[in-house]
């Protein structure tokens, strides 16, 4: 895989180790020739390690398998698994799940990224609908500015939505960024 080429959650070998890419920068200075910086997430220890690459420098690139899993529930340290089609239960640990920790439901289907076998960590879809289970009451007069205040929705996690969310209502939120994308209608 050239530098070029690079994705965000795309895996490569680097130094004997598998590693997901977390973030990458194309920088292209004015005198010197051009690299790519990134951001390595280890996928067996979680350790995130930043490596600068020469631009059109070539990367072993990992192969993922991806397997459609219910998410059962957490003991605090670990996240518990069942593969889908084979009903195994396996766990992955609080570190490889990452930020996706706050946004996860339980019995929710989730997709688990394996590498040689093993889970390293999950994908969510871009954007999920979860209840807003406490909001503060919003000040009147306050919704031309575009303010927001903290709510509280189902996972326990504290999402940043506009004033006029309130408790009950259904909000999606994207899960990249675990910002407020809009209120859904509730049929």
């Amino acid at each position: 895989m050239q530098t070029s080429e690079f994705k965000k959650g795309s895996a490569v070998k680097y130094n004997g180790e598998t590693y997901l890419i977390s973030d990458f920068q194309f920088v292209n200075p004015g005198k010197g020739s051009a690299f790519t910086r990134t951001k390595l997430k280890n996928i067996k220890t979680g350790k995130v390690i930043e490596v600068t690459f020469k631009s059109g420098e070539s990367v072993e690139d990992a192969d993922l398998q991806y397997k459609k899993c219910n998410y059962m529930y957490n003991d605090g340290v670990d996240y518990y698994f069942m593969d889908n089609k084979t009903y195994d239960q396996f766990s992955i640990s609080k570190d490889l799940i990452g930020d996706y920790a706050d946004l996860m439901v339980e019995n929710s289907e989730i997709t688990v990224v394996c590498v040689d076998g093993s889970p390293c960590s999950i994908q969510l879809p871009p954007k999920l609908d979860f209840k807003v289970i406490s909001a503060p009451p919003g000040e009147k007069g306050d919704t031309a500015t575009g303010a927001v205040k903290p709510v509280v929705i189902e996972t326990g996690a504290t999402i940043n939505a506009p004033l006029f969310v309130k408790e009950g209502d259904v909000i999606r939120v994207n899960t990249e960024t675990h910002e407020y994308v809009e209120r859904v209608q509730q049929k």
